[in-house]
């Protein structure tokens, strides 16, 4: 079951002169069960511990988790600080305040055939877990489905992206250092750690990444059973009214495509959809825009990240040299490949049988389709795939209904983009071909816990028409009993009498 080519460095676990293979892995899975079994982490102060713990590393060590970022993606500071490091704050400290009113049980009605009586439903957690991350927010996208696991009291297997080989160094090196190593492990490595970790039995696998590798994370899981959630990508449109604020505009659409990693973002704009009439205007906001925020050299801006490696750099240029789509761009286009650094780019009507919009392009290139009428952009959305995220900008509150009533897609943003990430209130996480699952917030919790349904009687009330010898005076009864009518069920009884 080959997933990709990487390189292998397996951390946290060794058979037989320290090789990270089957018997190893199987190994470290008992050991987990083990402390799982314990109930050691199933304690709302062990957790709490370990949310703690979390939140001083990530003071304590913010500048090393700055600078890994910056090596293996050349992510400028700010954002490493505002994208990876503030939101795992922020997810630690809202745990750590809402666990353990997550942790009580949940009342529930009782039925009329459970009477007397009481029901709850209990969280717990649902044993050993598997998180497999991405890299292009390696940090973020590691560490914030392990706290809700954590959270939720599993044990939990983290293995980061071998894109990003600076993070993953550095999250094995603090995991190990700050957190309780007996039931929170991280193994490194490439396909063959992954292949191994997923031939084992998990209760849950969590896996981050593109929908190639979620069919076969999927495979694997069904072979055991195990539930999974998916968080996958897609392409996420754009659509752009003229009736609204364009200046506005262009600032939040700039920053959600090309100051989220340089558009190597699950949920950055994948295209724009606007009117032909309206096409000139907003690219020559964007293009002011651009300047303003990354200078007349964007290859040499501060603020956008690099292309994380090689191939996803060839692969990129393999976009925009296609002959379809080259001489479609009206901005940017520069490239550097030993910088590893692409320039944000705009094009302008793209054919649709173009290599970039026949799949994700995750990267920081933006083709414009244009329409006669903007109603016409649900449609082509409609015809592809089910986003992770869709976007609409306009003041038109008949457009807005119509879009979110008749786009499905897993999150949505009227007059923003790439936010909703950063609400824990709201679930994260995407819908078909985007995704299986979801999590943030109370999410994360839910996301690794079992809701455990408990109803509780006593040794009065007896319902005698549940027992034979049955008749259809009984049957009346207890039909209308569980039909949840009242009424039906006392005349049963009266005529009876």
């Amino acid at each position: 079951m080959a997933l990709k080519a990487g390189t292998v460095a397996a951390v946290g676990g060794g058979g037989k002169g320290g090789v990270f293979d089957g018997e190893a892995c199987a190994c470290l899975v008992r050991e987990l069960r083990q402390s799982f079994e314990s109930g050691r982490t199933r304690s709302y102060e062990w957790r709490k511990q370990q949310m703690r713990m979390v939140l001083k590393f990530l003071v304590e060590k913010e500048a090393l988790i700055v600078q890994a970022l910056h090596r293996d993606l050349r992510k400028p500071g700010f954002e490493a600080c505002v994208s990876e490091i503030s939101m795992l704050k922020s997810s630690c400290k809202l745990i750590l305040k809402k666990l353990k009113r997550w942790m009580e049980p949940q009342k529930a009605c009782v039925s009329i055939t459970s009477i007397p009586g009481s029901a709850e439903i209990i969280s717990e957690p649902l044993g050993v877990v598997l998180v497999i991350s991405a890299w292009n927010y390696p940090f973020l996208l590691a560490m914030d489905p392990v706290l809700g696991a954590i959270a939720a009291g599993n044990a939990v297997v983290l293995k980061p992206s071998e894109v990003s080989p600076s993070t993953s160094s550095l999250l094995a090196s603090l995991v190990s250092d700050y957190l309780d190593n007996s039931a929170i492990k991280v193994v490194e490595g490439a396909v063959d750690e992954t292949t191994i970790l997923l031939e084992q039995k998990w209760d849950k696998i969590f896996y981050t990444g593109c929908t190639r590798v979620g069919r076969v994370v999927m495979t694997a899981a069904a072979k055991h059973l195990t539930p999974v959630v998916l968080e996958l990508g897609g392409k996420c449109p754009l659509v752009i009214d003229s009736k609204t604020d364009l200046k506005v505009t262009s600032k939040r659409v700039a920053v959600g495509k090309w100051g989220s990693n340089n558009g190597q973002a699950c949920i950055a704009p994948d295209y724009i959809i606007t009117t032909k009439s309206f096409a000139p205007k907003l690219i020559e906001s964007l293009k002011q825009t651009l300047t303003s925020f990354f200078g007349d050299k964007p290859l040499l801006s501060p603020d956008l990240s690099r292309i994380v490696n090689t191939n996803h750099f060839s692969r990129l240029t393999k976009l925009l040299d296609d002959q379809r789509a080259f001489d479609k761009i009206v901005h940017g286009g520069e490239r550097d490949e030993k910088l590893l650094m692409i320039a944000p780019t705009i094009l302008l009507d793209v054919p649709a049988d173009a290599l970039m919009m026949n799949e994700e392009i995750f990267g920081p290139l933006l083709p414009i389709i244009t329409v006669d009428k903007i109603e016409d952009s649900i449609d082509i959305i409609k015809s592809h795939p089910k986003p992770l995220a869709a976007y609409l900008f306009s003041n038109d509150k008949k457009l807005e209904k119509m879009f979110v009533k008749q786009i499905s897609a897993g999150g949505m943003i009227v007059n923003d983009t790439v936010l909703h990430l950063t609400n824990p209130s709201l679930p994260f996480g995407g819908v078909g071909d985007s995704g299986i699952g979801a999590y943030h917030g109370k999410h994360s919790f839910d996301a690794f816990s079992h809701k455990k349904p408990v109803l509780h009687r006593c040794f009065i009330g007896e319902v005698w028409a549940r027992y034979p010898p049955y008749n259809a005076m009984k049957l009346k009864f207890l039909s209308s009993a569980v039909a949840g009518d009242i009424f039906g069920a006392l005349l049963s009884l009266v005529r009876c009498r």
